[in-house]
Order: C-alpha cells, then structure tokens, then sequence
C-alpha cells in the first residue's frame, strides 16, 4: 500500500495537482457495499502528515463499507458542467486508524474541525488520474499507478 508521500515523492506534479483540487471543494467518495453495488458519498479529504485521510460519522455507510471492504474510488468535485479546473481521481485501499496520535496529526492539518465521534480512515494510494477540458495545464504525469 502507497502512502500519499510516497506517491507525491513518485509524481509530485500529479500529487501537488490532486491536493489543489481535493482541498478546493468536497469529493466524492465511491465504496461499494456487502452487494457490490456503487455508491457515493460527498467528504472532505485532509491531506497532511504525508497521508490522505477522511474523516466520517461513526454510523456512515461509507465507514462500513470501507471497514468490510477496503477498497475506495475518489474524484473532486468539479464547479461546472465543464469541469473547469480538471479531475483529478485515485483509487486504493482505506484503513481505519485507531492510533490517538495519528488521530491528532490529521486533526491538527484538517481544514475545519473534526467532531471527537468521527472516525478515521486514511486513504492509500494505488492509482491517480489527472484530467482536463482546455482550460488548464495538466501535470505530467497524467497518469500514476503504484509499480
């Protein structure tokens, strides 16, 4: 499993890229549940401490799908039916942290105030994508996918 360190130190461009449009409005997070089927949920991803982490209600399907599961897609959130600034999408493998100090780290980087009963999963990194229509310069790589 890649950390987001990891993979920023394999593609900084795609990494500094996908932190700008993850950190600019709510993602979405795709989990699939104890079916297979997809679903999506908004979050708002917290990157810092050389991880990727989200933070949820301890009741969240997404939790549970993540804590059965593992696996996780996300994408950022685009402000026009153009996608004016790019996509930038991962996909890995989520894991529930219940160590108090990695807790407080993301708590510390975390743009807003995490509730004490949110839980805690910090995203790996297997695969990035960066898109774009036009408007912006895309990073090169396009593309990263753990070796």
């Amino acid at each position: 499993m890649t950390s987001w360190m990891s993979f920023a130190l394999a593609a900084p461009d795609l990494a500094t890229f996908g932190a700008r449009l993850l950190g600019s409005r709510p993602a979405y997070l795709a989990t699939t549940d104890a079916a297979g089927a997809p679903r999506v949920h908004p979050v708002t991803p917290v990157i810092g401490t050389d991880e990727l982490f989200v933070f949820m209600e301890p009741t969240s399907p997404k939790g549970r799908d993540l804590v059965e599961r593992g696996h996780y897609a996300l994408h950022n959130g685009v402000p026009d039916n153009a996608g004016t600034g790019g996509e930038f999408s991962i996909r890995g493998v989520a894991v529930l942290v219940d160590d108090p100090g990695v807790r407080a780290a993301a708590v510390a980087v975390a743009a807003y105030e995490p509730a004490e009963r949110y839980i805690l999963f910090r995203l790996t990194v297997d695969e990035a994508r960066a898109g774009g229509y036009g408007d912006i310069e895309l990073p090169e790589p396009r593309r990263w996918a753990r070796g």
